[in-house]
């Protein structure tokens, strides 16, 4: 058959198994990720308690020891959590707003006092107040949230044990008051900090905003870098000339980002109900991220040809998954060599500073990336000029 002659038609099952391959790949990070050493701050601020054989209780040392041995304090299981010890309240809540750290587990200044009050007729449980960044990323904070429930859940199961038979060994009788308390010795305050409310699609408004910004950067800049790649691609075109189209060129990707960046703001307020903190700082942010991606594409078409969106159409397949993952959840590779580079992160790492950390347009950290990220390109596009004909893929009319 003339069919089976096409190297193309012959080449098709490669294709396809190249493609299952490359698509699997993907799926990799969510398929094998394994948190470690998430950075949780604990501050300790127990200042014991006398007991009545004058000896010196100090649980909270006790306590904050036994969480670094694992998950339910036994020892057995590695901890996922990397313990950061802060000295205050106020310095764990500004580590939190400066997303330093998934949690805070905070033991107060009563701890061990009320611990030994449940020696007597009238106990007092003592309280662990553990606040979770929820804004920093869902997952974690669901994940971190588990654990300290878990956790506290085998301390409680310790302690419970250790007193009741140490008063047992007394021969003292327990009051209801009492077996209740000593039932579970340790309670805990768990606060949402940094929250993503209710209208925020569960925490990951940042990542959903994602790929409508990414597509209307790729559509942009190749319909721009093709027209550009037309006009200087003609015969006897003078650099002056082709500066100019760049120049033109840029101004086109301003308009482009602006419209880009203020539409997606004003829709992800009004019809996708985001409960944008502020539509202006959201579209100046956004139409940053747009001009910084359409620099960045455009750069790179006005020296590949046409052909190179398929870099940037891969990029988006490998790093979108990445997005709604915490660094510590990924294995070396994708978190060193993929999550760490990829531009969209910073992207996404702006808007939850103004969805979840009160942050207005500013020059931030994730701003100053894009930034620099917009100011290379645009070097690298205009170099684009020294280049002998026009961009491979445009044709001449």
């Amino acid at each position: 058959m003339t069919v089976l002659k096409n190297k193309l038609i012959i080449a098709s099952p490669v294709i396809a198994l190249l493609v299952v391959f490359i698509f699997s790949l993907t799926l990799m990070p969510s398929a094998t990720m394994k948190p470690a050493d998430l950075p949780v701050a604990i501050v300790n601020l127990d200042e014991g308690a006398d007991l009545p054989d004058g000896s010196k209780l100090k649980l909270g040392e006790a306590i904050a020891a036994q969480m670094g041995q694992g998950a339910a304090g036994t020892g057995d299981e590695a901890s996922p959590v990397k313990w950061v010890g802060v000295s205050s309240y106020e310095e764990a809540r500004k580590g939190l707003n400066e997303q330093s750290y998934y949690a805070a587990v905070i033991i107060p200044a009563d701890f061990s006092r009320k611990q030994a009050s449940l020696r007597s007729p009238e106990p007092q449980a003592p309280e662990l107040e553990v606040l979770v960044n929820q804004g920093m990323n869902a997952t974690a904070a669901s994940m971190v949230t588990q654990m300290v429930n878990g956790m506290l859940g085998g301390m409680n199961a310790k302690l419970s044990a250790e007193l009741f038979g140490e008063l047992e060994s007394q021969g003292a009788m327990l009051t209801p008051k009492q077996a209740a308390a000593i039932a579970a010795p340790i309670a805990s305050k768990v606060t949402n900090v940094n929250e993503f409310g209710t209208s925020a699609a569960r925490g990951n408004a940042p990542i959903s905003l994602f790929q409508p910004i990414w597509m209307a950067s790729i559509a942009g800049a190749a319909i721009t870098t093709l027209v550009v790649g037309q006009t200087i691609g003609r015969a006897g075109v003078s650099r002056r000339d082709k500066l100019h189209a760049r120049l033109a060129q840029l101004g086109i990707g301003i308009v482009i980002a602006l419209l880009a960046g203020f539409t997606m703001a004003w829709l992800a307020d009004g019809m996708l109900d985001l409960n944008v903190p502020s539509v202006g700082d959201m579209g100046l942010f956004l139409a940053r991220s747009v001009l910084a991606f359409f620099l960045m594409i455009a750069a790179v078409l006005s020296w590949t040809g046409i052909q190179g969106i398929a870099l940037f159409v891969l990029l988006l397949f490998f790093g979108a998954p990445l997005l709604s993952l915490p660094p510590e959840f990924m294995n070396g590779f994708y978190r060193d060599w993929i999550h760490s580079w990829i531009p969209m992160r910073f992207m996404v790492d702006g808007l939850r500073e103004l969805f979840f950390f009160g942050q207005g347009f500013s020059l931030n950290g994730p701003a100053l990336v894009l930034a620099g990220i917009a100011v290379v390109s645009f070097v690298v596009l205009l170099l684009s000029v020294m280049k002998p004909g026009g961009v491979k893929g445009a044709a001449a009319p």
